[in-house]
């Protein structure tokens, strides 16, 4: 039976290549020359330090910038509150998130009940498999998938006859 899955992913190598060119322009930006700020990517977080809270706010928006610039879905990146230390040193995480959460799960395969589309679903760990007995089928659940708002960004995969 013809199938795909739901997921929730975003490319490691895109991620890496944007914190490399935030680190590039935050070595070339004047107004950053001198102080101790840097941006470091650890997984799937990437950590930001500065000198105070004002180029803090800068650094996150050189990250957010470059990762929306390499087609990164802002709705895959969360942003934490930022640690102030007495002294006014700012440290602030950015976490990205991969895979569908289970509460984000039962609420596509809600959505797909809902639409009265011949299809059944499972949820399996960190995706959603879609199963029908006809391609078109499938072809318009994926289609009202897209059309749906929903707070993680979606990508359709494994497409099998």
């Amino acid at each position: 039976m013809p199938s795909f899955d739901i997921v929730s992913e975003v490319n490691s190598m895109e991620i890496d290549n944007a914190v490399n060119q935030a680190k590039k322009e935050l070595a070339t930006r004047f107004d950053f020359k001198g102080s101790k700020a840097e941006i470091l990517l650890e997984k799937s977080e990437i950590k930001l330090s500065a000198e105070d809270q004002f180029k803090a706010k800068s650094l996150v928006e050189i990250v957010m910038g470059k990762l929306a610039k390499r087609s990164i879905s802002l709705k895959s990146v969360e942003k934490c509150e930022p640690e102030i230390s007495p002294l006014g040193h700012t440290r602030q995480l950015i976490k990205i998130k991969q895979g569908i959460e289970t509460p984000i799960a039962k609420q596509i395969t809600g959505f797909i009940r809902d639409g009265k589309f011949k299809v059944t679903t499972q949820i399996q760990d960190s995706q959603v498999r879609v199963t029908g007995k006809s391609r078109d089928e499938l072809q318009s659940v994926m289609a009202a998938v897209r059309g749906h708002e929903f707070p993680v960004a979606l990508q359709f995969q494994n497409f099998r006859d």
